[in-house]
Formats: C-alpha cells, structure tokens, sequence
C-alpha cells in the first residue's frame, strides 16, 4: 500500500462500480423478465382473440345457411302450391270435357283446349332446381358445424393449455360449449 493512500481511493471507486453496475444489471435483468411476460400475456390473449373469432365466424356461417335453407323450404313449399294448383285445374278441364260427351272426338277436343289454356307452368323444373339447391345447402350446413366444432375444439384446446391458461384465466377467456 501506498503511504498517501492513493491505492485505497482507486479500488474503492471500482468496487463502487462494481456494486452500481451490479444494481443496473439487477434492475434490467428484472425489467426484462417483467417485458417478457408482458409480451407473453399479451400474446396469449391475442392467440385466444384469433380462435375466438374462428369460432364465431363459423357460428355465423351456420346461421346464414340454415336462414337460406328456410327460404329454400318456403320457396320449396310455394313451387308445389303453384304445381298443385296447376294440375288440379288441368285435371278438372279435362273431366269437364269428358263429361260432356263421351264421343271421342270431343275428348280429343277437351284434351287439347286444356292443354292450350293451361300451358307447362315450369314448376317441375323449379321444383327439382330447389330441391338441389336444398341438398346443397343441406350438405353445406354440415360442412360448416364440422368447421364450428374444429374451430370450437381449437379454443378450447389453447385455452386448457399452460402456460396460456393461466394468463387467460387473468384476463376472462373460459372453454367455450359445443
């Protein structure tokens, strides 16, 4: 040592930097630990927001194709009314027009004035388009509550998992029902 002290003064001013910069690494490594799980709540949750959005937006495709296959039944339900309709005048003539005469001639006669007064409605070809359309839709419904329970389980599965299900449970994210 020396007799001024001067080798005190030296390394006690590094173990005063020592001890400080031990303090700010203390301090950062605390702030990073603190940003890390910030970032990871917050990815979390924007995770369990995507699979909920799937979840509804397969709900909702569901919804609009069971609204279309009402409509399609209506429409369905209408076409026959109208074909009903239809052959139950075209049958009624023509028994008019047999019961007039039973000369063949004017069945001939009654066969054709029915036929021109009551021409192909086309109800048979709506019939058969809505019908197809209606079993289209019908396999479409399916196909969409298959998505709605893939989408479902998905959510559920995240949300279940750890480390997820604990900030999850923080922020009000619950297993959804089928």
């Amino acid at each position: 040592m020396r007799k001024d002290g001067g080798g005190d003064d030296e390394s006690g001013s590094r173990k005063k930097e020592n001890i400080c910069g031990g303090k700010n690494e203390k301090l950062e490594v605390i702030s990073d630990y603190f940003l890390m799980c910030v970032t990871g709540v917050q990815w979390s949750q924007n995770r369990a927001i995507s699979l909920e959005e799937a979840v509804y937006t397969a709900e909702s495709d569901i919804k609009v194709q069971e609204k279309r296959r009402v409509d399609l039944v209506y429409n369905l339900s209408d076409c026959v009314k109208q074909y009903d309709k239809h052959e139950s005048e075209a049958l009624t003539g023509l028994a008019d027009g047999m019961s007039k005469g039973n000369n063949v001639e004017d069945v001939s006669t009654a066969i054709a004035a029915v036929t021109y007064a009551y021409p192909e409605l086309k109800s048979n070809e709506n019939y058969k388009q809505l019908m197809n359309e209606l079993s289209i839709t019908e396999n479409m419904i399916a196909q969409y509550r298959e998505n709605y329970n893939k989408s479902v389980t998905s959510y559920n599965r995240y949300v279940k998992k750890f480390p997820a299900r604990i900030f999850l449970n923080w922020t009000g994210y619950k297993v959804l029902e089928f």
